[in-house]
């Protein structure tokens, strides 16, 4: 969608994925992050040695249940990291089943936060959302107002009362899903009401530019904006207007996200290559980063945080996924972009095969995941679900038309889901139960499950691609 510069030609086949330059030549890297995701994943210690568990051997379930049963574990339930334990074997790989299919490319799709509903963003100015408990209905059909080439992104509050959406345009609008309209036509049927990131205190700042993507606080109260301008946007909803614009890239800013719960701190990921780091706290004496986090050799397309204030992962148009510690950034007077002498433009050309192995030379990331290709549009990457897994896994779309999932620890391709003939832009685990949906270019929003429940799934129909 944004565009970034430099190519050659071909890309050679992806390799799988492999841990960066600060992992050990098994794919692990020795960080705290890791040691976090053992505990958050696996079973404690006391189990393993009650079971008499080999080093890197899974326990089975069978085991775990009799245990506890016949009181062996000496507690009545199991713990959290047990229960990820046993639900990491059971991925959501089952399938395909259509949920939905448009005319239109497919370009955002995201459970809401409980998992009771989905919201798909399609390029013919439709956001539907369906109501995942009620056997995947559509609940609310919207068309979006003042479309702008596509819906570029959607976010739910928190209290699932309201629903943003986003195009290229500086206006972001606001949808009340409380109401009972299935037939959601702007200023016709309901009123989509627009936050003009423009204006700035009554006074219009005559900026043309586009909103990359958009995110509700965790309080409801602010929407968080990337745009075309090189800039973040803060709204703030009680008050009705624009409070924050921090010019924070040398390029477009393609992704942004608070980093907790708190709103304090912000992530965002532009086509300058860098990941930065903002202390809101801090703005108002000098309006400059916390920090910066260097390691992509091309333009960032999305960043994922892991909750924690401390951990996110970003995916790049160098055909890899990040994971950073914030802890590790650098000032932004000690920043070094990586210098590029070639010509590419990731819309149209595929990643120069040449350049796939280069390194930052001042690589800060903890690890690098690749196998997956970042080509056409702004393709999402994200954390699996903390319940469920843990947080063990990461988890991308692909230019290939397939959803990639890897092991955060080891690096390794975990799974590879083929349902699509295209683009696969974004993908969304249900936080709770093992269901992964993915939206594509080819008007599909598709399920995977485990496990199952079609014997026979009914065939996919499959529309002729235009590329857009």
């Amino acid at each position: 969608m944004t565009r970034s510069r430099k190519n050659a030609k071909s890309c050679d086949e992806p390799s799988v994925a492999r841990g960066s330059s600060s992992a050990t030549s098994s794919g692990n890297f020795d960080h705290e992050i890791a040691q976090l995701t053992k505990l958050r994943s696996g079973p404690n210690e006391y189990m393993s040695k009650m079971l008499g568990r080999k080093s890197k051997d899974l326990i089975s379930p069978v085991k775990m249940l009799a245990a506890r049963e016949s009181n062996c574990l000496r507690k009545s339930k199991f713990s959290t990291a047990d229960g990820c334990h046993m639900l990491n074997r059971y991925l959501p790989v089952n399938g395909p089943y259509l949920v939905d299919q448009m005319e239109s490319c497919a370009y955002v799709s995201q459970f809401s936060s409980d998992g009771s509903l989905l919201v798909a963003g399609y390029q013919g100015s439709h956001i539907r959302i369906y109501n995942v408990e009620r056997g995947w209905k559509v609940q609310k059909d919207i068309v979006a107002r003042s479309l702008r080439w596509t819906i570029t992104d959607t976010s739910l509050s928190p209290d699932k009362r309201y629903l943003v959406y986003s195009s290229m345009s500086p206006i972001v609008h606001i949808v009340d899903l409380g109401s009972s309209v299935v037939e959601s036509l702007a200023n016709v049927t309901e009123i989509h009401e627009g936050l003009d990131l423009s204006i700035a205190n009554g006074e219009d700042d005559y900026n043309n530019f586009s909103i990359f993507a958009v995110k509700f606080s965790a309080d409801g109260r602010e929407v968080l904006a990337a745009s075309s301008d090189n800039s973040i946007y803060v709204y703030d909803l009680p008050t009705n207007k624009r409070t924050l614009r921090i010019l924070a890239h040398e390029e477009d800013v393609n992704t942004v996200c608070f980093a907790d719960e708190s709103g304090h701190l912000i992530y965002s990921g532009g086509d300058d290559s860098l990941c930065k780091v903002w202390d809101r706290r801090c703005l108002a004496s000098r309006c400059q980063p916390a920090g910066t986090l260097m390691g992509h050799l091309e333009g960032i397309t999305f960043i994922d945080s892991r909750g924690d204030g401390r951990y996110l992962i970003s995916n790049g148009k160098d055909q890899t996924i990040k994971l950073w510690d914030i802890r590790k950034m650098s000032s932004s007077s000690a920043c070094v972009t990586s210098p590029r002498n070639y010509d590419w433009d990731y819309r149209w050309m595929e990643y120069p095969a040449a350049f796939k192995d280069m390194k930052h030379p001042n690589d800060q990331s903890l690890a690098t995941y690749k196998g997956h290709t970042v080509l056409s549009t702004l393709i999402r990457c994200h954390f699996s679900p903390e319940y469920s897994t843990g947080q063990k896994y990461i988890y991308t779309g692909s230019n290939d038309g397939a959803v990639y999932t890897y092991d955060l620890v080891s690096g390794a391709l975990v799974s590879k889901l083929s349902h699509h003939k295209t683009t696969v832009r974004d993908c969304s685990w249900h936080p709770y139960l093992p269901i992964m949906i993915s939206s594509s270019w080819d008007g599909m929003i598709i399920r995977c499950e485990f496990p199952g429940d079609e014997e026979n799934p009914p065939p996919l129909k499959r529309r002729c691609h235009r590329r857009y």
